[in-house]
């Protein structure tokens, strides 16, 4: 059975997120026709996403010396072993959608917390005599972004780093589709905000047709 991982880092639901609202559009169209895909929604402000910390580290270290899991503190155990559940889940599924907002130019920082879970070698990516390969071969993403300006064309292209950051790192797995839909100028004309909106979701249904 496809199993779709719908990422989601955005505190508000769709009735206050623009890329909620059309991430939402686009998953239950997806649903619609595919519905004997399974959908795993991961709300990143709701799960539990540890940091790369120092028990981390210790943690790893410590594997890494021949020593057992069992021989972690307990703090090294919660955060060693739930990294390792989030990294399983990923490259269990066959398809990404990330749903973000940008933020300062990029996404929220929980995000990166997810991303710099699941970024293993040997997991996702290898490291050869040639350089890194990514594992992730047969997968295929989608980013789902709202931008309150223009980012799409003009200098404010140089500025947005949040789908240029996912593309890379999907890129560095190995994934060899990943698109965006983007959402933007809402904040930068407010009198078209629900136009640009509507229009949004319209794109997103279509576009889940064929993702």
């Amino acid at each position: 059975m496809t199993k779709v991982l719908y990422i989601t880092a955005h505190p508000h639901d769709e009735t206050q997120s623009y890329s909620m609202a059309v991430g939402k559009a686009f998953i239950e169209a997806y649903k619609e026709v595919n519905s004997d895909h399974e959908i795993v929604n991961i709300d990143l402000y709701k799960e539990n996403i540890p940091h790369i910390d120092g028990d981390v580290f210790s943690g790893w270290g410590k594997l890494r010396s021949g020593k057992g899991f069992e021989e972690l503190s307990s703090e090294e155990k919660t955060k060693v072993g739930r990294l390792s559940e989030l990294c399983e889940q990923f490259i269990t599924a066959d398809k990404y959608v990330f749903v973000t907002p940008l933020w300062n130019f990029s996404f929220p920082p929980i995000m990166k917390a997810y991303i710099d879970a699941i970024a293993v070698a040997g997991k996702t990516f290898k490291y050869t005599e040639q350089g890194s390969v990514g594992l992730l071969t047969d997968k295929k993403g989608l980013h789902i972004q709202a931008r309150g300006g223009i980012y799409s064309e003009g200098p404010a292209a140089e500025l947005e780093m949040g789908h240029r950051y996912l593309s890379i790192i999907m890129n560095f797995f190995g994934v060899p589709s990943f698109e965006g839909l983007f959402v933007e100028g809402h904040a930068a004309m407010p009198d078209k905000a629900q136009e640009i909106k509507e229009n949004a979701i319209t794109r997103a249904k279509d576009f889940a047709q064929k993702f």
